[in-house]
């Protein structure tokens, strides 16, 4: 009886649940490894061995290089955010401003960021930074400048040393952490509140008439694409289509990989932490252009990329003229979170349009096509060329190349389940979607597998299958021993432990 009674106190013990207490300390202690272990200039890359002597982003950086390209330093800046948030420690704060400090320090002349940002002197001279390492404003005579818009951009006059893009959440993450960071500051670190109104003045200008946004910009658009070059057109299909790469990008407007949606995402935070209407009229603007960006029927929902037509076209060699699965449900969590902010219903009507056409397109699995061929809505993939180069377009997904996402999960019961609530005004909690661990708010079961998975040092390491797996200087493959810290895994973790944490009142 003994025994039993034992062993039942040791299994009561091993499923205690966290207690608020617990959540804090995981919070601070991995909060003061990342900054401490992982930090170069304040700022981070994609994933490193458990002993630092290897890092890895898209490529292998150098030592003085950071990325900005999520999930590196602005979305680590803004988890030491969320960690401060829910504890009040100030040292989350610290490291939180040290990486706001990086991303200050490589914003680019044009006004926002390219994938990486370099502290070497080498480098650094190859850019047009606007500011030194120190933080202090570059001097420059005259910084390329003007109307913005695609007649610009296809110059690319300037696109070695001047390149922002909104491709990947880059410049518009950099800028969502410098909101972030001047707002916990209160405004008080001038350099940050000059960078974040910088930036945010690059993006309302590079906007264009219509309310879209071109993927980059080289030059500092000090003034908006002008309207008799980009009328304000409906979404509309062309007469005809290559089936061919046609080995040229024409897209003016570009949703691919969610940049419109997350372009919103950003005025909508820069509105709601500094009270400026600038920035929901803008918003605003975005999600007038997604309401006239919409195709008719038979497929009323959105592209990857538009031309100044409004119509459809290829981006890369595997990015067809198509209705985009993935993309239409970035689209229709931006109108929805549009609606929810500023109060204006007609943002749901295209969402409810979008929605019965996106059903009917389901595929086995409940998974939608990234691509659907326009007006005959057969889904669309790619294979491999002859001798594996090149790409040719197909209808069948048996021998589809591996490198990019040809089906997409639905989301479709969220996103008409959120914009009920918010058609009731009912409150919302906007859910997380695509490729996140956690449930979103996370559950107590969440938090006890990210506590017990975390190490006495306050890190999170994986060996286990390619995860375990990253390159060397060389590029070869090797499994370093300890395994690989990812800083996505430690932003995923740190959310997700802060969100449990404010649901439970703070720190105690």
């Amino acid at each position: 009886m003994f025994r039993i009674t034992c062993l039942f106190f040791v299994c009561c013990t091993l499923v205690q649940a966290a207690t608020p207490v617990d959540v804090s300390r995981a919070l601070s202690r991995a909060v003061a490894f990342y900054h401490t272990k992982a930090a170069t200039h304040g700022g981070y890359v994609y994933r490193y061995s458990a002993d630092f002597t290897l890092r890895e982003a898209e490529g292998i950086p150098g030592p003085d290089t950071i990325w900005i390209q999520p999930p590196a330093t602005p979305a680590v800046g803004m988890a030491f955010l969320d960690a401060y948030e829910a504890t009040k420690d100030e040292t989350c704060l610290k490291a939180a401003l040290a990486a706001a400090h990086a991303v200050s320090r490589t914003q680019l002349s044009s006004g926002g960021w390219d994938y990486s940002g370099h502290f070497d002197a080498a480098s650094r001279a190859k850019h047009l930074y606007r500011r030194d390492v120190e933080g202090k404003l570059v001097e420059r005579k005259k910084i390329p400048q003007g109307e913005a818009g695609w007649h610009i951009w296809r110059q690319r006059e300037h696109k070695d040393a001047n390149y922002s893009t909104v491709d990947d959440d880059v410049t518009q993450a950099a800028t969502r952490l410098l909101i972030r960071v001047d707002h916990a500051l209160a405004g008080k670190d001038e350099e940050i509140h000059e960078a974040a109104d910088y930036a945010l003045n690059a993006i309302m200008n590079a906007q264009y008439p219509a309310g879209g946004w071109s993927a980059s910009f080289d030059t500092w658009p000090s003034s908006p694409p002008p309207v008799d070059k980009y009328p304000v057109k409906s979404g509309n299909y062309p007469t005809t289509w290559p089936r061919k790469w046609p080995k040229d990008f024409t897209g003016c407007y570009v949703l691919n990989d969610n940049t419109h949606a997350t372009l919103m995402s950003t005025l909508l935070l820069a509105w709601k932490l500094r009270s400026d209407e600038r920035y929901l009229t803008a918003a605003k603007r975005g999600g007038d252009f997604l309401v006239t960006a919409q195709m008719p029927e038979p497929q009323p929902a959105w592209a990857q990329q538009y031309n100044a037509e409004m119509q459809p076209v290829w981006s890369r060699a595997f990015e067809p003229s198509s209705v985009s699965g993935r993309e239409s449900q970035a689209a229709m969590w931006a109108l929805l979170k549009l609606s929810e902010a500023s109060g204006d219903k007609k943002y749901l009507v295209p969402v409810a349009r979008a929605l019965g056409y996106l059903r009917k397109s389901l595929l086995p699995g409940n998974k939608l096509a990234r691509f659907y061929e326009l007006q005959t809505n057969k889904p669309l993939y790619f294979e491999r060329g002859e001798g594996g180069k090149g790409f040719e377009l197909t209808y069948s997904d048996k021998k589809a190349s591996s490198n990019y996402g040809w089906v997409w999960d639905s989301e479709l019961d969220a996103i008409e389940a959120t914009g009920r609530k918010i058609a009731r005004n009912e409150p919302v909690t906007f859910p997380r979607t695509e490729k996140e661990r956690w449930s979103s708010p996370p559950t107590d079961q969440d938090i006890a597998q990210i506590l017990r998975e975390q190490k006495p040092d306050g890190s999170w390491t994986e060996t286990q299958d390619e995860r375990g797996i990253m390159r060397d200087a060389s590029g070869k493959k090797t499994q370093p021993k300890g395994g690989v810290i990812y800083s996505d895994t430690f932003v995923q973790n740190v959310r997700a432990l802060s969100a449990w944490l404010k649901t439970q009142g703070g720190k105690p």
